[in-house]
């Protein structure tokens, strides 16, 4: 169980990381872009990379983040641990299937030419 414990808490870290590095992606590409914008040039493609590049990132530490909890409930399965998964892996899985779409959704507009 110990060994559970300590894989819960490495992906629990590891789900930090990738999220601030995430952001720190994004906040380097939304720097770039605001620059660009403020010598005159078209930054839209940029704002909408950093809003793919950043939700990518999210996503993927949701995914982690409900790892971790999965894991968590395996070390204590109580019915109340078990129906607070379940809610929490709900509201994750439909943030995730939402952000997912918008993204899946800004990639299409952008094949399609106008």
């Amino acid at each position: 169980m110990n060994f559970l414990h300590h894989a819960s808490f490495g992906i629990g870290v590891l789900d930090v990381l990738v999220i601030v590095f995430g952001v720190a992606c994004g906040l380097v590409r939304f720097f770039h872009a605001e620059l660009r914008a403020a010598r005159g040039t078209d930054a839209e493609d940029d704002r909408k990379r950093l809003r793919h590049v950043l939700g990518y990132y999210i996503l993927l530490g949701l995914e982690f983040l409900i790892a971790a909890d999965i894991i968590d409930t395996l070390m204590k399965p109580s019915v109340q641990d078990l129906i607070v998964l379940g809610a929490i892996v709900l509201i994750r899985t439909i943030i995730s299937y939402s952000l997912n779409a918008e993204l899946k959704s800004e990639h299409q507009t952008k094949a399609t030419p106008p």
